[in-house]
């Protein structure tokens, strides 16, 4: 019971169950140290669909990693989900050097690591016993904050210079503030320093929910909020747009709560960031066909202030 939500409470979502964690999950990748995640997943039930979760690349040491996004990945696996949470090459307590040719963002390798990821499920079983046998490894989404949605996009089909990095193993996906157009969209130091960021979400055909703020302040181009929305509008696979009102960059707290990636800390925010993003996934992920619609009416009738939606035509 969080006593500081309120106008998001009409937002129906189930109720926590008991998870448990496995932290740390050592994958083993060619050339490089092991690829550190953490596995929180409900404690009960079988054929459980996985979320594999993309952090960005903010401000804090240890957010950016395995051990961040408490908020996200706890709320979807005490409601069914196994969240799988990667230490991506880019972090800063436990990625690669940054000083390396593709650091510090490693943009690529970043896309490798999830890959691997869905190649290794069955090791990932292994070190988390609670869990073995228990993954459901045809119904597979990805999720990604900022820098972690253009990881995210370029796996679901986003291509960069004509080239696709797609993996068909992946079902849906949510894109939660993530980068926009490249190009000359960008402001010219940003397009400089970051060319990677002219991705192509024309050939993204897997089902996608893009969640902006409406008040983000996105640095990186000359353009509003809406930057970071291009993905829904130009994506064929491009289902829905969720704009949360009142926040920024964070979305309310996803990357942590108190944490310095959470520019407007917002708790109702947050709860609606993280109830409407759950229904989609348990719809998207044939948990709960009717999770995703209720919520759209619920959202319509009874909490209109707190987000929109936007549906594709």
């Amino acid at each position: 019971m969080n006593r500081l939500i309120t106008t998001a409470r009409a937002l129906p979502t189930p109720e926590p169950e008991l998870t448990v964690a496995y932290t740390p999950i050592r994958l083993e990748m060619p050339d490089r140290p092991p690829l550190a995640l953490r596995l929180t997943a409900p404690a009960v039930g079988d054929a459980l669909p996985i979320v594999v979760l993309s952090h960005g690349y903010g401000p804090s040491n240890v957010i950016p990693s395995k051990d961040g996004y408490a908020p996200l990945a706890q709320f979807w696996a005490e409601r069914g989900i196994a969240v799988i949470q990667p230490t991506h090459a880019s972090s800063r307590v436990g990625g690669l050097d940054p000083d390396l040719p593709d650091g510090p963002l490693y943009w690529r390798e970043r896309v490798a690591e999830i890959r691997a990821i869905l190649d290794q499920l069955a090791e990932v079983e292994r070190q988390a016993p609670a869990v073995t046998g228990r993954l459901d490894h045809d119904r597979i989404a990805v999720a990604g904050h900022s820098f972690g949605g253009h990881t995210c996009a370029l796996l679901l089909g986003a291509r960069f210079e004509g080239k696709s990095y797609a993996d068909p193993r992946i079902c849906a996906g949510v894109l939660l503030a993530a980068p926009g157009r490249g190009g000359t969209d960008l402001t010219p130091e940003h397009a400089t320093r970051y060319p990677f960021f002219d991705v192509d979400f024309t050939h993204l055909h897997s089902p996608t929910l893009v969640v902006c703020g409406a008040d983000d302040t996105p640095h990186f181009t000359h353009r509003g909020p809406e930057w970071h929305a291009d993905a829904f509008h130009d994506a064929p696979g491009g289902e829905a747009l969720l704009t949360i009102s009142g926040v920024g960059h964070g979305l309310g707290g996803i990357a942590g709560w108190d944490a310095r990636e959470t520019d407007r800390e917002d708790p109702d925010a947050l709860e609606a960031t993280r109830r409407l993003s759950l229904a989609w996934l348990r719809t998207r992920l044939s948990i709960d066909d009717t999770a995703w619609p209720q919520s759209q009416v619920a959202l319509e009738q009874n909490a209109p202030s707190i987000a929109k939606i936007a549906l594709a035509r």
